[in-house]
């Protein structure tokens, strides 16, 4: 590779066609954050287990090591998946937890974004129905729940009603519904 003439870095040379996708889409595609079949394998094996081994990932789709954690690192920075451990919030002390229904004044997306910047809140779906928004909350007692609903998200500019839905218990809780 020749230096660059102003001293700078080089430039890189373009990518060859193709190279770094994960969806596996013809050129041209409208990137529409499709994936293909092996990544949908490797997001599926990872459903199973969290924990497994980029080898043995390579190992069921067929790929190498290296491409799979490669496809991995992509689908983890363009945000198509997270690796988490995903806990009982009972069981490690979260006393109360609730879907809180939210009816919105003005443009619920504004109201969603103000909802999703609070550190508190899990969870911020827009949707229809009887509420514009539901937000999930997982706290450690009641007392917890009603300072973040009055004293936080009753506060926020937007927000016209609510209507709290307390969990009595958690009965299935999976992430695992696979890349259909």
């Amino acid at each position: 590779m020749l230096p660059a003439r102003d001293g700078g870095t080089p430039p890189s040379p373009p990518p060859a066609p193709g190279a770094g996708r994960v969806t596996g889409q013809p050129s041209g595609s409208n990137g529409s954050g499709l994936l293909d079949d092996v990544s949908k394998a490797i997001v599926e094996e990872l459903q199973q287990d969290g924990r497994r081994t980029y080898g043995s990932i390579a190992e069921a789709v067929g790929l190498s090591e290296a491409a799979v954690r490669q496809r991995v690192q992509k689908m983890r920075d363009a945000g198509i998946m997270q690796i988490v451990a995903v806990t009982d919030p009972l069981q490690i002390g979260f006393r109360s937890q609730a879907m809180v229904g939210i009816r919105a004044d003005g443009d619920t997306r504004l109201v969603a974004e103000r909802l999703a910047a609070v550190e508190d809140i899990d969870y911020v779906v827009m949707c229809t129905g009887s509420f514009d928004i539901l937000v999930e909350l997982v706290t450690e007692d009641e007392d917890s729940l009603l300072e973040l609903l009055n004293g936080v998200i009753r506060q926020i500019p937007g927000v016209r009603d609510t209507e709290t839905f307390m969990y009595l218990k958690l009965t299935k809780q999976t992430y695992s519904w696979g890349t259909r």
